[in-house]
């Protein structure tokens, strides 16, 4: 503890926002593991759902009723399933369009949910690469 006190004012600023950053780093690592934790929980969920037999249409009933606690494969169905239903009642009976349109719903949707699970990892990333740097200066 004398050290950190006996250090210029400077030294200790560096100190000081070693910590803050630590600190900040820490509790980003710490909600990602609980979120991505939380998302194999939900995803185990909705795929013994989806495979218990359960029709697509109960398995969507279910979904639009849960949405705000769905998991991200979850939604990626929800998607997928409201694109085809909402073709569906158009009449579109081309399969190939049907497909494609229902496929692109979902490509958009699991884009979506990349970019939420990859989140903050910028931040990470640039805090690993200059603390080292940011630790020489102050010494």
């Amino acid at each position: 503890m004398a050290l950190v006190l006996q250090a210029s004012w400077i030294v200790q600023a560096i100190m000081l926002l070693l910590l803050l950053i630590a600190l900040a780093s820490w509790t980003v690592i710490f909600s990602k593991f609980m979120a991505l934790r939380r998302i194999r929980q939900d995803n185990a969920a909705f795929e013994a759902a989806f495979w218990s037999g359960a029709s697509l249409a109960e398995l969507q009933g279910q979904t639009l009723r849960n949405i705000q606690s769905a998991g991200p494969m979850e939604r990626l169905f929800a998607s997928g399933m409201r694109e085809y239903t909402k073709l569906r009642e158009r009449r579109m009976v081309d399969a190939a369009v049907l497909m494609d349109s229902t496929q692109r719903a979902m490509r958009v949707s699991l884009h979506r949910e990349a970019d939420a699970a990859e989140a903050q990892l910028s931040f990470l990333a640039s805090v690993a690469s200059v603390s080292p740097y940011i630790g020489l200066f102050g010494t």
